[in-house]
């Protein structure tokens, strides 16, 4: 095996550790707890079915690779909810922090693409990540609706942090925001919401 072979598979294995990481949202039905790995494989079939959607014209292999790397710095830096704000205050440093030891892992020409791309994503100013993050959005609402609202009745969510954790996400697609203002007013009504 060729020391760039064996650098490839050491973080192919290291990111296999992603499928244990869960988070505070549930799969579609009442499932259990989703994890990273599901989550950035449902992310990345949505970017490519739902490209059309976007506002902009954009690379889908691209984005879709920023959907699959995106989390898996919490391999070592933990998920952080959405709504958590001691935890979002941190976040970014101890991500960074994991990004440079999981894609240290790679040779260096990997490890520089994919730690490009994983920024690319955090500044959110392209196209590609614009959009990666409209489904990383969408993602997770998307199951809590299909849950009549399970996860943010538990988390007691207000619908301004839903708005302020999507500020921007009309940038990446109106039509998809839209979508998602309708389950939001839906789940208002509904009572899983909190409307302040």
């Amino acid at each position: 095996m060729t020391e760039r072979l064996k650098q490839q598979m050491d973080f192919l294995l290291e990111v296999d550790k992603e499928k244990n990481i869960f988070r505070q949202t549930h799969l579609s039905g009442g499932g259990r707890a989703e994890n990273d790995a599901e989550h950035a494989w449902h992310m990345a079939l949505m970017i490519y079915l739902l490209r059309e959607y976007a506002n902009q014209d954009f690379d889908p292999l691209k984005a879709m690779v920023m959907a699959l790397i995106h989390d898996v710095v919490e391999i070592d830096a933990g998920d952080t909810y959405a709504y958590d704000e001691a935890g979002l205050a941190t976040q970014q440093e101890r991500e960074a922090r994991a990004a440079q030891r999981i894609f240290g892992l790679l040779p260096e020409d990997q490890k520089a693409e994919l730690l490009a791309l994983f920024r690319e994503f955090e500044d959110y100013e392209t196209p590609e990540a614009r959009f990666a993050h409209v489904l990383d959005n969408l993602q997770p609402l998307m199951l809590n609706h299909s849950n009549n609202g399970g996860d943010w009745r538990t988390h007691q969510v207000k619908k301004s942090q839903i708005y302020k954790r999507n500020a921007k996400t009309a940038d990446g697609s109106r039509t998809l925001w839209a979508y998602m203002e309708d389950m939001v007013a839906e789940n208002i009504k509904k009572g899983n919401i909190r409307d302040e």
